[in-house]
């Protein structure tokens, strides 16, 4: 039986793949090629055509609260379907995508309650693990390490926006109501 619900959720999945190919073609080809950092910013431009903007200095808390909880987990798929690595033993199954980095949050003492509250102490605990927090400071997009990136560390330039750390908790809980 749970192969068979493994296999409905691929077939899900696929699907939506064929019939959006046109949004989703270029991040599973940059993805299958492992160009991390082409595949993330590629993630970001996807994300914001499906919310309807060209750049993220114009998405507010409402834009993220609503965004479509299909697309979320059809880029998750990509990016788990290519970042996975049996022979590593990842704690998650896979090195990258939002559940990578929803799981290590909530590792880390993150939950809907953290959220609500907006713990940036918990987001900073989150950042450390993920090689985005250094030295009492967020990195900026262009110092991540892209060569050797830790576990949860894609998408990452998504995160970057006007709202600092506060969008990220709406994403968070998105990604929670998504049950991603």
């Amino acid at each position: 039986m749970q192969r068979i619900t493994q296999l409905e959720t691929r077939l899900a999945a696929t699907e939506m793949i064929v019939s959006d190919l046109y949004r989703y073609g270029k991040l599973r080809d940059l993805l299958a090629a492992e160009k991390w950092k082409e595949a993330d910013k590629q993630t970001t431009k996807v994300m914001l055509e499906v919310m309807g903007h060209e750049d993220q200095e114009n998405l507010t808390p409402k834009d993220v609260k609503s965004f479509p909880c299909n697309a979320i987990q059809v880029i998750d798929q990509l990016w788990k379907k290519y970042s996975g690595d049996a022979q590593k033993r990842m704690p998650y199954g896979h090195r990258f995508g939002f559940s990578v980095q929803l799981h290590i949050y909530l590792d880390v003492g993150g939950s809907s309650e953290t959220l609500m509250t907006q713990n940036m102490k918990i987001m900073r605990s989150l950042g450390e693990r993920i090689g985005w927090w250094k030295n009492n400071k967020w990195l900026k997009y262009d110092e991540f390490d892209f060569a050797a990136p830790p576990e949860g560390a894609f998408p990452g330039e998504w995160w970057h926006s006007p709202y600092g750390e506060k969008m990220a908790n709406f994403f968070f809980a998105r990604l929670l109501v998504c049950g991603v």
